[in-house]
């Protein structure tokens, strides 16, 4: 069976700095990865690589056996246009490490928009499909709320539920807690863990070690833009095999 993500030999580099250097990843359906590696190590450019929102210096991505953000024409491979892109990305979903609310719309309007606008769903099944996630969040109580009167967590949830309004068959967190107060970050942890519970295929940015080990089924290690080691959780995080992934994890334990 096709994996729902397959990147190969994806390189990216902004000028002569070389960020992700010959990343390859399959990625199953329903499979939860972690990310894991030092801050510059190319974990947040691998996702947005993913999304397109970075074009790759050179590589290559499937998502479910179709190419993301280009197309072969006669031999040689295009990048699609702005609109051709939007289309694809709609099977995408990005939480980000900042919350990216638009200021002047509710909980509800956040979340009800971009089913209308890219989905074309009618304004009813747009905002029932709101209510509804904005409730699976644990968020129904505050539809009405602007972004100015939540907690931070409570806008990350609303993140994504905007997310999961478009009913992806991805979802790519980046460090979704990395902004959060330390006593908000379980309640966003808790959504997360609730999504992995429920089979959704996700790839997950984190610094959350513990959490890394309790949800996913693959963890990886990055360092200086390459694949150092990857496996189980029980492997990479509790018997590394490589030098540098030891050392980071002692690193973090010691903090």
């Amino acid at each position: 069976m096709t994996p729902l993500l397959r990147i190969i030999d994806l390189h990216k580099s902004f000028g002569e700095l070389v960020v992700l250097d010959g990343i390859s990843l399959d990625v199953e359906r329903g499979q939860k990865v972690s990310i894991i590696g030092p801050s510059g190590s190319g974990k947040t450019t691998l996702l947005r690589c993913i999304n397109y929102l970075e074009k790759p210096t050179s590589g290559h991505i499937h998502i479910d056996g179709t190419l993301i953000g280009e197309k072969e024409v006669g031999g040689r491979f295009v990048h699609l246009s702005d609109r051709e892109l939007a289309k694809e990305r709609a099977g995408i979903g990005f939480v980000f490490q900042r919350f990216n609310l638009f200021p002047h719309l509710t909980a509800l309007g956040n979340v009800t928009i971009a089913p209308q606008k890219v989905l074309g769903l009618s304004h009813d099944q747009a905002e029932a499909r709101a209510r509804e996630m904005l409730q699976k969040v644990g968020l129904g109580h505050k539809i009405d709320q602007y972004p100015e009167r939540l907690s931070g967590g409570q806008q990350q949830r609303v993140a994504i539920a905007r997310v999961l309004a478009m009913q992806p068959k991805l979802m790519l967190f980046d460090e979704a807690t990395s902004a959060l107060d330390p006593e908000l970050i379980g309640e966003v942890l808790r959504v997360m863990r609730q999504l992995a519970e429920e089979g959704s295929t996700m790839v997950i940015v984190t610094h959350e070690i513990q959490f890394a080990g309790e949800v996913s089924d693959w963890v990886i290690f990055m360092d200086h833009g390459k694949i150092v080691e990857q496996g189980p959780p029980a492997q990479v995080l509790f018997d590394p095999q490589q030098p540098r992934t030891r050392e980071f994890l002692k690193h973090i334990q010691d903090r």
